[in-house]
Protein backbone atom coordinates (compact mmCIF):
# COMPACT_ATOMS: atom_id res chain seq x y z
CA UNK A 1 0.00 0.00 0.00
CA UNK A 2 2.99 2.46 0.98
CA UNK A 3 4.30 1.75 -2.47
CA UNK A 4 1.39 3.30 -4.61
CA UNK A 5 1.23 5.86 -1.68
CA UNK A 6 4.14 7.15 -3.00
CA UNK A 7 3.76 7.04 -6.83
CA UNK A 8 0.25 8.81 -6.22
CA UNK A 9 2.92 11.27 -4.78
CA UNK A 10 4.93 11.42 -7.45
CA UNK A 11 2.74 11.62 -10.18
CA UNK A 12 -0.21 14.18 -8.65
CA UNK A 13 1.98 15.80 -6.34
CA UNK A 14 5.66 16.30 -7.38
CA UNK A 15 5.63 16.33 -10.86
CA UNK A 16 2.73 18.75 -11.30
CA UNK A 17 4.33 21.32 -8.84
CA UNK A 18 7.93 21.02 -10.70
CA UNK A 19 6.64 21.02 -14.25
CA UNK A 20 3.85 22.87 -14.05
CA UNK A 21 4.20 25.68 -11.07
CA UNK A 22 8.01 26.02 -11.06
CA UNK A 23 8.63 24.70 -14.69
CA UNK A 24 11.88 22.56 -13.72
CA UNK A 25 14.03 22.22 -16.15
CA UNK A 26 16.17 18.69 -16.07
CA UNK A 27 19.91 18.92 -17.19
CA UNK A 28 21.66 15.15 -17.34
CA UNK A 29 18.91 13.09 -16.58
CA UNK A 30 20.48 9.92 -17.83
CA UNK A 31 23.13 10.33 -14.89
CA UNK A 32 20.04 8.90 -12.42
CA UNK A 33 20.56 5.81 -10.75
CA UNK A 34 17.81 3.06 -11.84
CA UNK A 35 18.40 1.14 -9.01
CA UNK A 36 20.69 0.88 -5.42
CA UNK A 37 22.20 1.13 -3.73
CA UNK A 38 23.26 4.11 -4.65
CA UNK A 39 23.29 7.78 -3.37
CA UNK A 40 21.88 11.53 -4.99
CA UNK A 41 23.46 14.65 -3.32
CA UNK A 42 22.45 18.01 -3.87
CA UNK A 43 22.76 21.43 -2.60
CA UNK A 44 20.23 22.70 -0.41
CA UNK A 45 18.24 25.80 0.01
CA UNK A 46 14.78 25.17 0.30
CA UNK A 47 11.91 22.63 1.44
CA UNK A 48 10.49 21.93 -2.43
CA UNK A 49 14.59 20.96 -3.30
CA UNK A 50 12.87 17.24 -2.16
CA UNK A 51 9.89 17.13 -4.22
CA UNK A 52 11.76 18.40 -6.56
CA UNK A 53 14.44 15.48 -6.63
CA UNK A 54 11.48 12.89 -6.39
CA UNK A 55 10.08 13.81 -9.64
CA UNK A 56 13.01 13.56 -11.31
CA UNK A 57 12.50 9.31 -10.68
CA UNK A 58 10.08 6.83 -12.87
CA UNK A 59 7.34 5.60 -11.25
CA UNK A 60 8.78 2.56 -11.24
CA UNK A 61 12.88 3.38 -9.23
CA UNK A 62 10.27 5.94 -6.82
CA UNK A 63 9.63 3.00 -4.35
CA UNK A 64 12.95 2.33 -3.47
CA UNK A 65 14.06 6.46 -3.52
CA UNK A 66 14.15 7.20 0.16
CA UNK A 67 14.67 10.83 0.86
CA UNK A 68 17.30 11.51 4.43
CA UNK A 69 15.99 14.38 6.59
CA UNK A 70 16.25 16.11 10.06
CA UNK A 71 14.00 14.39 12.27
CA UNK A 72 13.57 17.74 14.24
CA UNK A 73 12.49 19.01 11.85
CA UNK A 74 10.28 16.00 9.95
CA UNK A 75 8.84 14.21 12.82
CA UNK A 76 7.74 17.54 15.02
CA UNK A 77 4.63 16.60 14.96
CA UNK A 78 2.31 13.23 14.54
CA UNK A 79 0.65 14.30 11.13
CA UNK A 80 3.88 15.28 9.60
CA UNK A 81 6.05 12.04 10.53
CA UNK A 82 2.96 9.74 9.49
CA UNK A 83 3.50 11.44 6.25
CA UNK A 84 7.75 12.11 6.09
CA UNK A 85 7.96 8.10 6.83
CA UNK A 86 4.85 6.29 5.34
CA UNK A 87 4.10 8.42 2.09
CA UNK A 88 7.68 10.44 1.22
CA UNK A 89 9.59 7.40 2.56
CA UNK A 90 11.70 9.87 4.97
CA UNK A 91 14.75 8.03 6.69
CA UNK A 92 14.89 10.75 9.68
CA UNK A 93 18.61 11.96 11.46
CA UNK A 94 18.25 12.54 14.82
CA UNK A 95 20.81 15.45 14.63
CA UNK A 96 20.62 16.24 18.39
CA UNK A 97 22.01 13.00 19.53
CA UNK A 98 25.38 13.61 17.58
CA UNK A 99 28.21 13.17 19.58
CA UNK A 100 26.40 10.53 21.96
CA UNK A 101 28.29 7.91 20.31
CA UNK A 102 24.81 6.47 18.52
CA UNK A 103 25.39 5.36 14.38
CA UNK A 104 23.22 8.25 12.79
CA UNK A 105 23.44 6.62 9.98
CA UNK A 106 22.42 3.03 10.92
CA UNK A 107 18.88 2.98 9.01
CA UNK A 108 20.58 4.95 5.66
CA UNK A 109 23.09 2.26 6.06
CA UNK A 110 20.29 -0.93 6.34
CA UNK A 111 18.42 0.92 3.65
CA UNK A 112 21.55 1.14 1.06
CA UNK A 113 22.43 -3.33 2.01
CA UNK A 114 18.56 -3.16 0.54
CA UNK A 115 19.16 -1.82 -2.19
CA UNK A 116 17.92 1.76 -1.88
CA UNK A 117 18.45 4.86 -3.37
CA UNK A 118 19.06 7.90 -0.58
CA UNK A 119 18.33 11.48 -1.41
CA UNK A 120 20.77 13.45 0.72
CA UNK A 121 21.73 16.97 1.10
CA UNK A 122 25.16 16.98 2.62
CA UNK A 123 24.83 20.72 3.96
CA UNK A 124 22.71 18.81 6.31
CA UNK A 125 20.16 21.98 6.46
CA UNK A 126 18.90 24.92 4.09
CA UNK A 127 21.27 27.42 3.17
CA UNK A 128 20.52 31.13 1.67
CA UNK A 129 19.03 31.13 -1.54
CA UNK A 130 21.63 30.47 -4.29
CA UNK A 131 24.63 29.84 -1.72
CA UNK A 132 26.41 26.45 -0.32
CA UNK A 133 27.34 25.94 2.83
CA UNK A 134 30.10 23.72 4.09
CA UNK A 135 29.59 19.82 3.39
CA UNK A 136 29.25 17.11 6.00
CA UNK A 137 30.93 13.85 6.31
CA UNK A 138 28.01 11.62 6.06
CA UNK A 139 27.98 10.88 2.33
CA UNK A 140 31.81 10.24 2.77
CA UNK A 141 30.66 7.29 5.54
CA UNK A 142 28.20 5.68 3.84
CA UNK A 143 30.16 6.21 0.51
CA UNK A 144 33.34 4.19 2.33
CA UNK A 145 30.60 1.07 3.75
CA UNK A 146 29.82 0.94 0.14
CA UNK A 147 32.41 1.51 -2.08
CA UNK A 148 30.92 0.66 -5.19
CA UNK A 149 27.76 2.81 -4.76
CA UNK A 150 27.48 5.63 -7.20
CA UNK A 151 27.16 8.67 -5.87
CA UNK A 152 24.88 10.75 -8.46
CA UNK A 153 25.54 14.73 -7.74
CA UNK A 154 22.98 17.13 -8.49
CA UNK A 155 22.65 20.91 -8.66
CA UNK A 156 19.26 22.98 -7.83
CA UNK A 157 18.90 26.06 -8.96
CA UNK A 158 16.21 28.47 -8.22
CA UNK A 159 14.10 26.25 -5.63
CA UNK A 160 15.85 29.28 -2.87
CA UNK A 161 13.53 31.43 -4.68
CA UNK A 162 10.59 29.37 -5.10
CA UNK A 163 10.42 28.86 -1.57
CA UNK A 164 12.99 30.60 0.67
CA UNK A 165 13.87 29.13 4.00
CA UNK A 166 11.17 30.29 6.58
CA UNK A 167 8.61 30.78 3.79
CA UNK A 168 4.87 28.56 3.49
CA UNK A 169 4.31 29.54 0.20
CA UNK A 170 4.92 28.63 -3.12
CA UNK A 171 6.47 31.30 -5.67
CA UNK A 172 6.68 30.30 -8.99
CA UNK A 173 9.80 30.52 -10.27
CA UNK A 174 11.93 29.01 -13.01
CA UNK A 175 14.25 26.03 -11.62
CA UNK A 176 16.89 24.06 -12.86
CA UNK A 177 18.26 20.75 -11.77
CA UNK A 178 21.35 19.48 -12.88
CA UNK A 179 22.88 16.00 -13.23
CA UNK A 180 26.29 15.13 -13.04
CA UNK A 181 28.02 11.79 -13.67
CA UNK A 182 28.18 9.41 -10.53
CA UNK A 183 31.10 9.62 -8.34
CA UNK A 184 32.23 6.64 -6.02
CA UNK A 185 34.25 6.03 -3.66
CA UNK A 186 36.40 2.63 -5.16
CA UNK A 187 36.99 5.82 -8.09
CA UNK A 188 38.83 7.80 -5.22
CA UNK A 189 41.41 5.68 -3.95
CA UNK A 190 40.56 6.44 -0.59
CA UNK A 191 41.20 3.75 2.38
CA UNK A 192 38.46 4.56 4.27
CA UNK A 193 40.80 7.05 6.89
CA UNK A 194 39.28 10.25 8.28
CA UNK A 195 41.21 12.24 5.98
CA UNK A 196 39.77 10.80 2.77
CA UNK A 197 36.56 11.08 3.39
CA UNK A 198 36.94 14.79 3.70
CA UNK A 199 38.63 14.75 0.40
CA UNK A 200 35.84 12.93 -1.11
CA UNK A 201 33.19 15.43 0.44
CA UNK A 202 35.51 18.52 -1.28
CA UNK A 203 35.75 16.70 -4.30
CA UNK A 204 31.23 16.12 -4.37
CA UNK A 205 31.17 20.06 -3.37
CA UNK A 206 32.97 20.89 -6.11
CA UNK A 207 31.75 18.63 -8.43
CA UNK A 208 28.17 20.09 -7.55
CA UNK A 209 29.72 23.36 -8.10
CA UNK A 210 30.49 22.98 -11.29
CA UNK A 211 27.58 21.53 -12.25
CA UNK A 212 26.21 25.22 -11.89
CA UNK A 213 27.81 26.59 -14.92
CA UNK A 214 25.85 23.68 -16.55
CA UNK A 215 22.47 25.73 -15.53
CA UNK A 216 21.02 28.87 -17.40
CA UNK A 217 21.53 32.09 -15.94
CA UNK A 218 18.99 33.60 -13.53
CA UNK A 219 16.88 36.38 -13.89
CA UNK A 220 16.58 37.98 -10.35
CA UNK A 221 14.44 40.64 -11.40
Amino acid sequence: MKKYFRQAIQIFIARPVAHLLIGLDVIGKEHLPTEGPAIVAANHNSHIDTLILLSLFSSRVLPDVRPVGAADHFLRTRTLSWVSRYIIGMIPIHRKNSGSGEDLLADCKTAMADGKILVIFPEGTRGEAEEMEDFKTGVARLAAEFPDAPVTPVYIQGAGRVMPRGSKLLVPFNCTAVIGKPIRWSDEGADGQGSEKYKFMKNLKTTIKELSQDAPPMQWD
